[in-house]
């Protein structure tokens, strides 16, 4: 059978070519084509278009790029049609993606969609769109079922991905000896995977580490961003590392993290990371998403449990003052830190065990069967 995936960011990617793998389990001769990213043609998906070219962030940035958005869409519309394939799987992503659900769901495709969009955290009535596109919904948090239920929409809990990437995650020993980190314990500054969010986020984190003598801190970065967007942004931090493409390798030498809102927050509290969640964007979109917003959070480490385990620094809050407080409070001897391990185990409850792409890949290839 025929499948065409589309991601449109760095996390759906890896979520898409671990699922790639899983269908291929159950239909060996599966014959894949994506837009994602390096990771999905490693899987052995024909690589379309590359996320890069996609990944646009808030409101304004979105608003300025219409144009290549939809350009992107129609050459996508032609494309999905010049290959009919037996299903469209669609990951995240959901401006773009609920209108592709749309179009294909108009052409006959078959519809999946792979790790809801967060439409639970703001304009909920999407969830009808979702339900009159989708043929068939794998979500990845244990809340969304209950969400969906309200809209009489029977949803897959299939688990959640980041548990079957941990579980195959094995620390290099050599990590700090190869990237030169000192003998101190280490922050870990993971700025984000977009353009936008590196230069919002970034300046803030870095600001901070004058104030910590005693510590090594070390920022991750992504080899699908330039590199002199590091360059020009780190010019004055000298002393600060950088590692490439090996944030989980990052996370397990560090004491503490400052983690840019996203899955990379959950990923750093399931490794048992202590860490003050960052978040900024324009003005504009800030602004729009403020009163939009219909959850008290944006981590999902604190939706997961609906309530604050992890401290939120959000657009005016990301100061180096503040800052500085948090991640103090998270440091070792501090009654912060105690407290938000004990809310990881909460946490860590909630998700349960690893199997996620596997279970949504035998589903998917049970279902087309049963359809054909």
């Amino acid at each position: 059978m025929t499948y065409y995936l589309i991601a449109g960011e760095r996390s759906g990617d890896l979520h898409g070519a671990n699922l790639v793998r899983a269908i291929r389990q159950y239909d060996p001769a599966a014959n894949c084509r994506a837009y994602g990213g390096e990771q999905m043609e490693a899987a052995g998906a024909v690589l379309v278009r590359h996320y890069r070219e996609m990944a646009f962030m808030g409101f304004l940035e979105v608003v300025k790029n219409l144009g290549t958005i939809r350009r992107i869409m129609r050459e996508c519309q032609a494309d999905l049609l010049a290959h009919r394939p037996d299903v469209l799987i669609l990951i995240d992503y959901a401006g773009f993606n609920l209108r592709m659900a749309r179009f294909a769901k108009k052409h006959g495709i078959r519809v999946f969609y792979y790790i809801s969009p967060k439409v639970w955290a703001w304009n909920q009535r999407r969830a009808l769109k979702i339900k009159a596109n989708v043929d068939n919904l794998f979500t990845i948090l244990p809340f969304e079922t209950e969400f969906f239920s309200r809209y009489d929409y029977k949803v897959e809990y299939v688990g959640n991905p980041l548990l079957d990437a941990l579980s195959e995650f094995r620390p290099d020993p050599a990590f700090c000896e190869k990237m030169g980190i000192d003998a101190r314990p280490v922050v870990a500054l993971l700025p984000g995977s977009r353009h936008q969010e590196i230069t919002s986020i970034l300046p803030a984190m870095l600001q901070v580490v004058a104030q910590f003598p005693a510590y090594q801190f070390v920022v991750g970065t992504v080899s699908n961003l330039p590199k002199d967007l590091y360059d020009n942004l780190l010019a004055n931090y000298p002393a600060v590392i950088r590692v490439e493409d090996a944030a989980y390798d990052l996370l397990h030498i560090a004491t503490a993290a400052l983690v840019t809102s996203g899955t990379a927050t959950l990923e750093t509290a399931l490794l048992n990371i202590p860490q003050v969640v960052c978040y900024k964007t324009t003005g504009i979109s800030y602004a729009i998403a403020k009163h939009l917003i219909a959850v008290p959070f944006i981590s999902l480490v604190n939706l997961i449990v609906n309530r604050e385990i992890v401290k939120e620094l959000i657009q005016n809050d990301l100061t180096p003052n503040q800052i500085t407080t948090e991640l103090r409070r998270i440091l070792p001897g501090e009654t912060g830190r105690t407290v938000q391990l004990d809310g990881y185990v909460e946490v860590q409850k909630k998700m349960g065990g690893p199997g996620a792409s596997e279970r949504a890949g035998r589903l998917m290839v049970e279902d087309l069967k049963m359809h054909r």
